[in-house]
């Protein structure tokens, strides 16, 4: 398939050149449906970005869409604020029936705003407010939002730089095998803690994602997110898992660090939440951190109706039993099998990492990601790169792609990495 760029002169002309996606994909997109997207030329894209993991069960799913249409018809309320509402209520039953209560989580839920940063910033304020400290730890490599307390806590130095300010509060440690193992975990960590003239200050929270998307694919050993565990409690820190990305399904589980066994003090959950891509953030917490006074923290479209009623009906059709975890696992087989076909089919180094639904594919030549997802873009394929230097191939399918339709991906991208090498 050979794609013509369009002509985007409005966009060149109007918009920001902030913009990002529309650079590496010069299409314009007008209807999507399942793992499909379209473009207004006519030409059909297998989608393997899935609205940066906003998208875990497809474009316009059908389920979803009904309730959100009927919602709509009968003129259910859109605006909320905080408001107690029949479409809140629902999600929020099932979000206890289907996910909490089976897992035997104490959470409390907070709407902080409508955006995954929001989620993190309302984070690291309250773990702050509970400890009465400042500082904050996060790992390398780690992503957590783009306003100014999550970039603080954010390793990339492109994205870092945007800020125009001093991030502070913020200290950076090793994320599992940053040394590739020959250094023991926590060390550097502890030694600092316990260490009166390290110049470290107590921290009040450690924030982590189990697999780090944006950094790269980088997936923390279940080991290793117990040890994290064990030395917040005994150093008195309270545990932030940033399950933004990797949450609603994505690695296997509905929350990503299920695998590890630990209960996090606090969660931050967006992207996904909402089933159908509407704007939608929680931050969860144990009971006992629930000290805001009323309106200490706010924000405008907090209350996304249309969100919770896809949310709602998301649950309970996809997390009323244990048969996604099962699918998304075994479509992690799939993937993990082509993957290792690829690499050894590379004369130079390849290599693969992942858990579930993500995956990066990482070559000796850093250039070759960025080559890559031009190539599959051509080849009719969405795929993204990341990493500090965008040397990843980052694979994002839906939850609910087939088995036919991951296997033509695949397909696309052993193609595109063939002729790009």
């Amino acid at each position: 398939m050979t794609i013509t760029p369009p002509a985007l002169s409005v966009f060149e002309a109007l918009e920001s050149e902030v913009r990002s996606y529309c650079r590496g994909w010069p299409a314009v997109f007008d209807r999507a449906q399942g793992s499909h997207m379209y473009d207004e030329d006519g030409h059909t894209y297998l989608d393997f970005f899935a609205g940066a993991g906003s998208l875990n069960y497809g474009h316009n799913n059908p389920v979803l869409k009904r309730a959100l249409i009927d919602y709509i018809e009968r003129d259910g309320v859109t605006h909320g604020l905080d408001m107690s509402t029949t479409a809140k209520r629902a999600f929020l039953e099932s979000f206890q029936n289907n996910i909490l209560r089976p897992r035997d989580l104490p959470y409390k839920v907070m709407f902080p705003g409508p955006t995954g940063t929001n989620a993190v910033e309302s984070a690291l304020k309250l773990a702050r407010k509970v400890k009465g400290r400042e500082a904050i730890v996060s790992f390398t490599n780690a992503f957590h939002g783009m306003s100014l307390g999550s970039l603080a806590v954010t390793g990339n130095a492109f994205k870092r730089a945007g800020a125009g300010i001093p991030l502070v509060h913020g200290t950076p440690m090793p994320f599992d095998n940053y040394f590739d193992g020959t250094v023991p975990d926590f060390l550097w960590f502890e030694r600092l803690l316990e260490d009166q003239g390290s110049g470290l200050n107590k921290p009040a929270a450690v924030i982590v994602e189990t697999v780090q998307g944006e950094g790269g694919i980088n997936v923390a050993r279940a080991e290793w997110l117990r040890a994290l565990a064990e030395l917040c409690e005994r150093q008195d820190m309270l545990l932030i898992v940033d399950d933004i990305q990797m949450g609603c399904g994505r690695t296997g589980a509905f929350f990503s660090f299920e695998e590890a066994g630990i209960t996090p003090d606090i969660v931050t959950v967006s992207k996904s939440i909402s089933g159908y891509g509407l704007p939608m953030s929680l931050c969860l917490f144990k009971p006992e951190l629930d000290i805001w006074e009323p309106g200490e923290h706010n924000g405008t479209f907090r209350g996304n109706n249309p969100a919770f009623v896809t949310a709602a009906a998301t649950l309970d059709t996809y997390w009323s039993d244990g048969q996604m975890e099962k699918q998304t696992l075994a479509r992690g087989e799939q993937v993990e099998q082509a993957l290792a076909a690829i690499c050894d089919e590379e004369q130079s180094g390849a290599h693969f990492r992942g858990r579930g639904l993500v995956w990066g594919l990482e070559f000796e030549d850093k250039d070759r990601a960025t080559a890559i997802c031009r190539r599959a873009f051509e080849l009719g394929l969405l795929v993204e790169s990341s990493g500090p230097e965008s040397e990843v191939v980052k694979l994002l399918p839906a939850l609910t792609i087939s088995p036919e339709e991951l296997d033509e991906g695949l397909r696309t991208l052993a193609r595109a990495v063939r002729e790009t090498a």
